[in-house]
């Protein structure tokens, strides 16, 4: 759990021993949320809110791990750590995936009132289903095997579903990456109402310098098909966008694209693999930057930034310098 502490400045304390007429302090008093904003390693962060608690799921470093992280919290400064029963390494093995741990959970509540998450294991992308955020989570397909195996589409790194939900309602599934760090695909397909049918045959919809993590939001009437491009080990990782009038695409290159990069200063460095969400009609980038270090693997930190648009409607560049509370 971290926790922030505000220490009063000398002056304040002087003016108070001195008698000095104080302003009655506001009882939802804004305070600098800081990156990263949990202690620890992690990544590939996936966000709902039920209630009043917002639940973060993301990917255990280095390269996952047996389980996911899943965090809950009312205000981005006080976490508390929990962990589900599903997805395990060992629940979401099948005879075609390899030995590649539980990566990258999206979660989505569906207009069933149920939670569905698509989350990679063994190079395969899975499906959950739950009643709330925390569970009991169990596999959304009867049969217990993956929603898209590895072998389904060899030409693709089957990793980094994401699920977006239209306002009519229709949801549709995204997932993709590449092998060796090129070549990056991203497939899109139709769900049916159960979440896990595939409407239609899966098709290419990848858009210019996308390599993996997809993230689809819709502003303005217009679909924003957001993602991440670069090596996710190094500091050419970031994030970019393209723009349709459909779902489905095509998709052309975004204006700014891409909008975060590591800083000169590399104090933001390789940022990628993101989610956003609204929050009191505010857009927020909630994504991951690595936290440089001499291993043969990284080290990813959570954070957090404000997502903008311009008067154009398109995404201006992101200024990583965390956000204020509440939101």
């Amino acid at each position: 759990m971290k926790r922030r502490f505000k220490f009063l400045p000398l002056i304040v304390l002087i003016a108070v021993a001195c008698g000095a007429p104080q302003k009655k302090a506001k009882s939802n008093e804004e305070k600098l949320i800081t990156n990263p904003i949990v202690d620890g390693y992690f990544a590939d962060p996936s966000i709902v809110k039920e209630g009043d608690t917002f639940y973060i799921y993301a990917t255990i470093d280095p390269w996952g791990g047996e389980e996911l992280a899943v965090f809950s919290t009312k205000d981005f400064t006080d976490f508390t750590r929990h962990h589900i029963n599903w997805p395990t390494k060992e629940a979401c093995t099948s005879e075609t995936s390899n030995n590649s741990m539980v990566w990258a959970p999206a979660v989505r509540k569906a207009l069933d009132g149920k939670y569905y998450m698509y989350v990679s294991v063994g190079s395969e992308v899975w499906a959950g289903v739950a009643n709330s955020p925390l569970g009991s989570w169990k596999n959304a397909k009867n049969d217990n095997t993956p929603l898209v195996a590895k072998e389904d589409f060899p030409e693709v790194h089957n990793i980094d579903a994401d699920c977006f939900i239209d306002d009519d309602g229709q949801a549709y599934l995204y997932w993709g990456s590449g092998f060796n760090w090129v070549n990056g695909i991203c497939m899109a397909v139709k769900l049916k109402s159960d979440m896990v049918t595939f409407d239609g045959e899966p098709i290419d919809v990848t858009p210019p310098h996308y390599f993996e993590a997809p993230h689809m939001i819709k502003r303005f009437g217009k679909y924003y098909l957001m993602f991440s491009d670069g090596k996710a080990i190094d500091h050419t990782y970031k994030i970019g966008y393209a723009v349709a009038d459909s779902p489905m695409g095509p998709f052309t290159e975004g204006v700014n694209s891409p909008i975060l990069t590591t800083t000169a200063d590399s104090t933001t460095y390789g940022p990628g693999h993101h989610s956003v969400f609204n929050e009191n009609g505010q857009d927020y980038l909630l994504y991951h930057r690595i936290f440089p270090q001499g291993e043969e693997y990284v080290l990813r930190q959570l954070c957090i930034d404000s997502l903008k648009f311009d008067a154009n409607q398109n995404i201006e560049k992101v200024i990583p310098k965390g956000v204020r509370s509440p939101l």
